[in-house]
């Protein structure tokens, strides 16, 4: 369980493919990871196979791959990085399981004062469950909806202080993003599911 509070911006530091799969070593100021833990890598929880200086390596399969946008990951590239909650800890972004639920697009980006806006054309299920005011992840990042500019276009506000600690600042039109959709709507649309 994750929080999409952002504590470090790590950096690929090399992206093989293997036959099953993909390994990803991503550089991070972390100072005591241990394999087996969770780490989420732009909003994807991913366990942690080895460790080196300043570095931990994941291996990635290929269902996450075909879920999420690692296979396009190059050398060098940031990631948003956050490790998992730990019980105590201050919840101070909303409940994020790490589980990418689909692909976005941005769309459009507009300043609005000291905020950049940024639509962000989602799938139908992330769509279904994303409100005003609700919250969404994107790229790791606990956000709240501003607005719904289209029945499947979310529109997220990013402050100065997000644009400056995540990878969100460097997002362009065209760019991709993993999206987690809301996990108490997701719930609740689920049993609505059921019932009908």
């Amino acid at each position: 369980m994750f929080t999409g509070i952002i504590t470090d911006v790590g950096t690929v530091q090399q992206a093989a493919r293997t036959p099953d799969g993909l390994q990803l070593t991503i550089a991070t100021s972390y100072p005591d990871l241990e394999p087996g833990e969770s780490v989420a890598v732009d909003g994807a929880c991913l366990t942690v196979q080895s460790v080196a200086l300043n570095a931990f390596t994941a291996h990635i399969i290929r269902t996450s791959l075909e879920r999420t946008r690692f296979g396009e990951y190059r050398d060098g590239q940031r990631v948003n990085l956050e490790r998992a909650l730990r019980a105590g800890d201050r919840l101070g972004g909303h409940l994020v399981q790490g589980h990418v639920d689909g692909l976005g697009t941005v769309e459009r980006i507009a300043q609005r004062d000291d905020a950049r806006l940024l639509d962000v054309r989602v799938p139908d299920e992330v769509a279904r469950v994303s409100i005003p005011l609700g919250s969404i992840t994107v790229d790791g990042v606990s956000l709240t909806v501003n607005a719904k500019p289209g029945s499947a276009v979310v529109q997220i506000s990013l402050i100065p202080f997000t644009l400056q600690h995540t990878t969100l600042g460097e997002r362009r039109t065209g760019d991709r993003v993993q999206l987690e959709a809301d996990t108490i709507g997701k719930y609740v649309a689920a049993l609505m599911e059921e019932r009908r």
